[in-house]
């Protein structure tokens, strides 16, 4: 079984204007609503790719039955540490200018408390998994540090996957990852440096190997995704396909590769169901996550080449 943790779910609403003035009304044209988290889209990911995954992770409890429903329609198995509040709720707006504004939703904060009591429930229901994701940001009230506990709870003889940037994945990377997936911006922000050339990304994930990382696979987005181990590195290159919302690409590559890893599978193979995730998820604008079907259509059409 594959253990999912989110530390911090929340509401995404994208919305779709004619124009967008201030101090007058606008006229919404479409709107779609996600009750969402990093984690929890991963555990989605593997559900509809016949894993046996569970979320769990904070809740809040003026809003966290709008998550539990949306977990039960998919068949994912869930048990959360609730917390008083509501889960925040970002808005990210289009106007007919393409242009895009976002509103971040500052959330409730978390207590000491809570924060022991999720990590002794991973604690006990690592024991009888193969593999713990912990993936997204902190709620207020939870430091960094927090996605080192998380892995240290883990016992070492279960794989662990990371998707998180900054002092998140730095402390993390302390007790020994087995996969990390950043982005390129992500890994840019956490070694605060800029990323251009093949030999920068590749000296780049030699830095995340050497705090702690066995595998990174970096994702370029539409360009694929690279892996490497620091022995093998290889590249995928994405299909062309239309592309609706990359809502969930990146937790869609987490979720095929969390999957190819429990399998032992070799570096080639976690890369193309990487790739072939995240790539079927951008085709899908009404959800978060991706269509078992596109997905093995995808997969079937993937190159994966030596870095």
């Amino acid at each position: 079984m594959i253990l999912t943790v989110c530390p911090c779910p929340c509401i995404d609403v994208n919305m779709e204007v004619d124009s967008l003035g201030v101090g007058r009304a606008n006229k919404i044209i479409s709107k779609r609503t996600f009750y969402t988290g990093k984690a929890l889209n991963v555990a989605v990911g593997l559900a509809r790719l016949n894993a046996r995954v569970f979320a769990t992770g904070f809740m809040f409890e003026e809003n966290g039955t709008h998550f539990e429903h949306e977990l039960h329609r998919e068949g994912v198995p869930y048990k959360f540490v609730w917390n008083k509040g509501r889960a925040s709720e970002n808005y990210s707006i289009i106007d007919n200018k393409s242009m895009l504004t976002e509103f971040d939703d500052a959330g409730p904060e978390v207590c000491t408390e809570k924060k022991d009591e999720l990590i002794s429930l991973v604690a006990r229901m690592a024991e009888n998994c193969e593999c713990v994701v912990i993936s997204g940001g902190l709620p207020n009230g939870i430091n960094s540090d927090f996605y080192g506990e998380i892995i240290k709870a883990v016992p070492k003889s279960v794989a662990t996957v990371v998707d998180a940037e900054g002092d998140s994945l730095k402390e993390a990377l302390k007790h020994g990852v087995r996969l990390v997936k950043p982005n390129l911006g992500e890994l840019e922000r956490t070694l605060g440096k800029k990323i251009a050339t093949k030999q920068e990304i590749l000296a780049a994930c030699g830095e995340v190997l050497d705090l702690g990382a066995q595998y990174v696979l970096l994702s370029l987005g539409k360009q694929g995704a690279v892996i490497t181990d620091g022995s093998c590195n290889f590249y995928c290159k994405s299909v062309n396909v239309a592309m609706n919302s990359t809502v969930g690409a990146g937790d869609a590559m987490v979720a095929a590769a969390a999957g190819a890893l429990v399998k032992n599978a070799p570096l080639r193979e976690i890369l193309c169901c990487g790739v072939a995730a995240g790539t079927a998820a951008v085709t899908q604008p009404e959800s978060i996550s991706f269509t078992k079907e596109k997905y093995e259509e995808i997969l079937s059409n993937l190159c994966v080449k030596k870095f």
